[in-house]
Parts: C-alpha cells; sequence; structure tokens
C-alpha cells in the first residue's frame, strides 16, 4: 500500500467547533435566560449545560 492510498482512507484531523470565546458567551447567555425563566425544571437543565460548558472554557 502506498502512502497515497494510506492518507486517503484515513479521516482528517479534527477541529474545533467551538472556540473558548463562545463557551463564555454561550454561559452569559444561559446566565441571563436562567434569570427569565421562572420553570424550575427548565432552570435545571440550564444549570446543567452551564455546569458542563464551565468544564470546557
Amino acid at each position: 500500500m502506498t502512502d497515497a492510498t494510506t492518507t486517503a482512507t484515513e479521516p482528517g484531523r479534527a477541529r474545533a467547533l467551538l472556540s473558548t470565546a463562545d463557551f463564555k458567551l454561550l454561559r452569559r447567555a444561559l446566565e441571563s435566560h436562567a434569570k427569565a425563566t421562572e420553570d424550575r425544571e427548565e432552570l435545571a437543565k440550564i444549570n446543567a449545560l452551564h455546569h458542563r460548558l464551565g468544564t470546557y472554557s
């Protein structure tokens, strides 16, 4: 097998979908939305997502 064949069948390098700045912006948007919502179930989901986003930035 040649190098050209090998590289053609291997997947390319993954690129980041979101930047660190994107995570910070998303967290701020979630904070704002959490203050505006009164639905406790939705607030729990927002808080969980906010926490998960915090682990990436």
